[in-house]
């Protein structure tokens, strides 16, 4: 009874997972269409932190890179900033292993928002420029064409209501987005989905986060 038991818990969850993966790609397709993200030939450099957003961002463009009637290139992107604690080891070895091309690019952003923001004040507007600025001098130097981050659509509505009820302003964050320069695209293809189905997906995919 036992065996016949764990053989049906092991096809729902199967199931189940079949089910998530379909869901997630096609959400992903329907972002990348409507907002013309990704375009035959393209670059696209992904910006994978370590957490589990950019683990399925990565892992789900891999897929759709498989299977898209157009052909793009794909490029595995980490910033290292020199957080005290980060295993740097961890991330250079699963990108390898899934055989998708990197570049890790090190860069003490940490020191310098410590040295330059007093202490007991929010680091994020300082880090986010710091790290903005490296990533689209990296896209540069490796001639992609577009900027893929994982952002879904949890955080989308988050930035738009702090902005609303914090800010006074109706300031979303774009799926698509072109530079103040107008040379790099910044693209958010997880723009459709749910964080719930992320958190499931990097149990499921059993990411090294």
């Amino acid at each position: 009874m036992n065996d016949m038991t764990d053989s049906a818990a092991a096809r729902q969850t199967a199931f189940e997972a079949n089910k998530l993966s379909k869901r997630l790609h096609r959400q992903v397709g329907q972002a990348i269409g409507d907002f013309n993200m990704i375009e035959d030939g393209d670059k696209v450099m992904v910006c994978v932190s370590g957490g589990k957003d950019s683990y399925a961002l990565l892992d789900i463009l891999m897929g759709l890179q498989q299977r898209a009637p157009i052909k793009f290139e794909l490029v595995a992107v980490n910033l290292d900033q020199k957080q005290p604690g980060f295993p740097e080891h961890v991330l250079p070895e699963y990108l390898a292993k899934v055989g998708v091309p990197f570049h890790i690019e090190n860069q003490d952003t940490y020191s310098i928002v410590k040295r330059l923001v007093p202490e007991g004040q929010t680091m994020c507007s300082l880090c986010s420029r710091l790290r903005r600025g490296i990533l689209y001098r990296v896209a540069s130097e490796l001639g992609a064409t577009k900027i893929a981050l994982g952002h879904h659509r949890d955080d989308i509505i988050v930035t738009l209501l702090m902005n609303m009820f914090f800010g006074g302003r109706m300031k979303g964050m774009p799926p698509k987005l072109v530079s103040d320069d107008g040379r790099h695209v910044v693209i958010r293809p997880l723009a459709y989905v749910a964080e719930t189905d992320l958190e499931r997906w990097a149990a499921h995919r059993q990411f090294p986060i």
